[in-house]
């Protein structure tokens, strides 16, 4: 189809709105593919009652009672689950006993509290707060928790984790995969995993279609000596990442792409300067993602587009409802100058499925807060 314009509309998308109207965009494909934008009198959010699944949901992270929380022998809880993939919770208090490899897929580990080291075929990746932990799949690892307790998000891929293409802005843009970390080999198990004189096993833990094989060795599971390829274990920390912005016209989200997995794409957002042009838009603008389903997990700072919201939340925002900015956000935004807020958004081709024991961490009242002033 060919570009229409009908009424009253601005010359640019984002900006010079017109004085008490709303813009809200429809558009397919995430943000890059057919679009338009609606001028409504009313926020498309302003709703007084929802009912069905499709709500807006909102989750306590850090209150959610996960197995590996109390038993250093448990296992992260899974809490949502697309066919594109899972999102999985990690409240670890302790290190863990035994070694896992997930046959199932990729994963990437989002370190939101905690220090300590990820130990791999790879070798030892040390890990703290705003690290991004890339553990491909078939990999042998294990986690050794140094502050406690370290709380990770983790997402589960049965694709491929990738760096998104970057187009005409380079392979550079947002972070050069020089800082990419690689693991560093240690010489060798650690003296406490050394069996000496006595006789000893270690346990590695495979994962398959969500079921663990458990099988045990006489000799220390990492073993290797040396290695060589393109495919490891790596880390990048938000903090190097160098977001993409513009003085004049606000950017979508989908800008701050950082990895991609099939139908699964994940994005940071961290501090960046806001818009200075007096007519540009300033929050993110009201939408309807009809195709994909937008997890955000809120790790640190002044979440500016939402009200109520502390770190370690996790909100879900099903495709084919509107979201954007609460009343509140667009009023505070008028005179704000820049965000400090950190932040990672899961998005899924296909819908997520709440599981069930995370509901018992779920602010129920958090769909209406768009209708409060």
């Amino acid at each position: 189809m060919y570009l229409l314009k009908k009424g009253k509309v601005p010359l640019q998308a984002h900006v010079a709105i017109p004085e008490g109207l709303c813009e809200e965009e429809h558009g397919r494909q995430g943000f890059s593919g057919p679009v338009s934008h609606l001028y409504r009198i009313h926020p498309p959010t302003g709703w007084v009652r929802i009912e069905g699944p499709l709500r807006p949901r909102a989750f306590a992270c850090s209150a959610l009672a996960t197995q590996d929380l109390g038993s250093s022998d448990g296992h992260p809880a899974e809490v949502l689950r697309s066919p594109d993939g899972g999102l999985f919770i990690s409240r670890r208090a302790t290190s863990m006993p035994y070694f896992v490899r997930n046959a199932d897929g990729d994963e990437v580990h989002f370190v939101h509290a905690g220090q300590g080291r990820f130990e791999t075929d790879y070798g030892s990746l040390p890990y703290e707060p705003g690290d991004y932990v890339v553990i491909p799949k078939g990999t042998t690892y294990r986690v050794m928790v140094e502050t406690q307790p370290s709380l990770f998000l983790i997402v589960e891929s049965e694709e491929a984790i990738r760096l998104p293409e970057r187009g005409l802005l380079g392979q550079h843009a947002l972070f050069d995969r020089g800082l990419l970390a690689a693991p560093e080999l240690d010489g060798g198990p650690a003296p406490s995993d050394q069996a000496g004189g006595e006789t000893r096993e270690w346990e590695v833990r495979i994962k398959r279609r969500g079921e663990y094989t458990r099988v045990w060795y006489p000799f220390h599971p990492l073993d290797v000596v040396g290695w060589k390829g393109d495919l490891w274990a790596a880390k990048l920390n938000v903090r190097d990442f160098r977001p993409v912005t513009s003085p004049r016209y606000h950017l979508p989200p989908s800008v701050h792409a950082t990895f991609q997995a099939g139908g699964i794409l994940i994005s940071s957002f961290v501090p960046r300067p806001l818009e200075s042009d007096p007519e540009a838009l300033k929050v993110p603008f009201y939408h309807r993602n009809m195709d994909y389903d937008e997890v955000l997990f809120y790790h640190r700072g002044n979440f500016f587009s939402r009200a109520g919201i502390q770190p370690g939340m996790l909100t879900l925002h099903p495709q084919g409802i509107h979201h954007g900015p609460q009343p509140q956000a667009v009023e505070a935004s008028k005179g704000k100058t820049h965000t400090e807020e950190v932040a990672v958004m899961i998005e899924s081709r296909r819908p997520f499925v709440v599981l069930p024991e995370f509901e018992a961490v779920e602010q129920k009242d958090y769909a209406l807060s768009w209708s409060r002033s």
